[in-house]
């Protein structure tokens, strides 16, 4: 791996990571300084989940025109958050973070407070963890599906740096890797980018399916997400793609238009583990997706990819590292908007039948 780390004008981290070894001398000339506000955790004694209150969130930059993108490299007219005049891949830490450090949140806080009869409404604490941004490529105008393979690859390779290097935090107790691409999705910087967020709690989807591979382990006696895999493999219909290390599929129970996971062979639970071959082949086969995707409705397709990896804190509990990337168009024309049933109490209405999307993924990429 070819790291440079290196520290911006306002005391952040930066780290550069290259395709090739190089050398690189970093200094931030800018003259800045944190934004006030912070953030703060918040109970929501309802649903059992924490809730993020990030004011100072409220003022980050929103779409800039792209002479004024803080995400290319700095020129000599104009510098900017990366203060190199090229670059690879770069991670900095975000400087409108959700989540700004803070003590370490005990998990078993919101359960103390209830038995010591504390007001529920009033449980609140430092947003602890840690937010950071990723940059793919210094050019502006391409994407992520348009990388080579080896750039992808040090994309991978700088996921899975970060998540072994937030894990270490006591603070950090899940780590998810993702990126939103689209303005149909809410992207407000154009710049290909995605984001890093460090935890200090299992979030509520991981926390779910943690239960979920628990009450089969104790009913069955066999891995979830083992089982999953082997019947998505079998019943071959929602499978978009397989390689020697991955397999691309439609879950059965897809709850947006489009719905893809990727998941690894072996049983691995956050990508630090992954080999050097599972870390090409993926590569590969994410740009195919990609690439594939692009082409379904013959536009960009707006998504949401994030990494669903195992937190610190469930142990031997079953969990296998996953991609899951989701988008909201529905047609060549037409969004896919929560109803007030999916908005208001969860329960989701996919218009696409999973079979159906899956196999027009597989058309839209030729043989497979």
């Amino acid at each position: 791996m070819n790291r440079t780390q290196a520290t911006l004008a306002d005391g952040r981290e930066i780290f550069f990571y290259d395709d090739v070894p190089r050398t690189r001398t970093v200094h931030d000339t800018r003259d800045i300084v944190r934004p006030d506000g912070g953030s703060e955790l918040r109970w929501d004694a309802y649903l059992g989940e924490w809730v993020a209150v990030a004011a100072a969130r409220q003022h980050r930059t929103h779409k800039p025109a792209t002479a004024l993108c803080p995400l290319c490299p700095t020129t000599d007219e104009r510098a900017t958050e990366i203060p190199q005049d090229d670059y690879d891949v770069v991670v900095f830490e975000n400087r409108f973070p959700s989540l700004a450090g803070g003590p370490e949140l005990p998990l078993d806080k919101p359960e103390q407070a209830l038995a010591a009869g504390e007001d529920l409404t009033a449980l609140r604490h430092p947003g602890a963890g840690r937010c950071e941004v990723v940059c793919f490529t210094p050019e502006h105008t391409t994407s992520l599906a348009q990388l080579d393979p080896r750039r992808l690859r040090t994309v991978v390779d700088a996921w899975a740096d970060r998540t072994a290097a937030l894990l270490a935090l006591p603070e950090v107790d899940q780590v998810y890797c993702f990126e939103n691409r689209g303005e149909e999705i809410g992207v407000t910087l154009h710049h290909p980018h995605g984001q890093i967020y460090g935890y200090p709690f299992p979030t509520p989807r991981t926390a779910r399916m943690l239960e979920s591979a628990r009450a089969t382990r104790k009913a069955t006696g066999e891995d979830l997400f083992a089982r999953t895999l082997a019947a998505e493999q079998a019943a071959g219909e929602r499978i978009i793609s397989r390689t020697e290390h991955w397999t691309a599929f439609v879950p059965a129970w897809a709850r947006w238009p489009v719905e893809i996971h990727l998941m690894p062979h072996r049983a691995v639970r956050t990508l630090p583990e992954l080999s050097d071959a599972e870390r090409d082949d993926f590569a590969a086969l994410y740009l195919d997706i990609l690439q594939r995707g692009d082409r379904l409705f013959g536009t960009a397709l707006p998504y949401i990819s994030g990494w669903q990896q195992a937190p610190a804190s469930a142990g031997d509990t079953d969990f296998r590292l996953h991609l899951q990337l989701f988008s909201i168009r529905r047609a060549e024309n037409k969004l896919k908007y929560l109803a007030g049933s999916e908005s208001g109490v969860g329960v989701f209405i996919n218009d696409i039948p999973p079979e159906q999307i899956a196999q027009r993924l597989r058309e839209s990429g030729g043989t497979t």
